[in-house]
């Protein structure tokens, strides 16, 4: 774990963490929607920003390099899994190609903090 992991003083804190929030996310993709009214396509913003705070913090937490790149794929097939999973599991979701396109788009913009210095904002905060 430690070769795949940055540095980080808690990283077990951090990654459990990460890994409650993508249950978080798989479980509000799978429960019926709440009743609220979105603007036309905003359920994409939504998508599209909480894959991007996932790849975001998969930044934050992974080396650069194989494992980091391993959390992006599994990102964007955890998106495309769950899209199926709505339309072939729930009776209150439809699967909607449009949602992985915009799950994978926030999973790249998510992974483009690599990038920046700010990819190692929780390691620099005493994470």
């Amino acid at each position: 774990m430690a070769g795949v992991l940055k540095p980080l003083r808690r990283p077990r804190l951090w990654l459990g963490l990460w890994l409650l929030a993508l249950a978080v996310v798989c479980v509000a993709s799978l429960v019926p929607p709440p009743p609220v009214e979105l603007p036309r396509h905003g359920d994409k913003l939504e998508h599209l920003l909480a894959y991007a705070a996932l790849a975001a913090a998969a930044v934050q937490l992974f080396r650069p390099g194989r494992a980091l790149w391993t959390a992006g794929i599994g990102l964007v097939l955890m998106g495309a899994a769950l899209e199926l999973a709505q339309g072939a599991l729930t009776a209150t979701r439809l699967a909607d190609p449009a949602d992985a396109l915009a799950n994978t788009a926030g999973v790249a913009l998510g992974l483009l903090l690599q990038r920046t210095p700010l990819r190692d904002l929780l390691l620099r905060h005493g994470g």
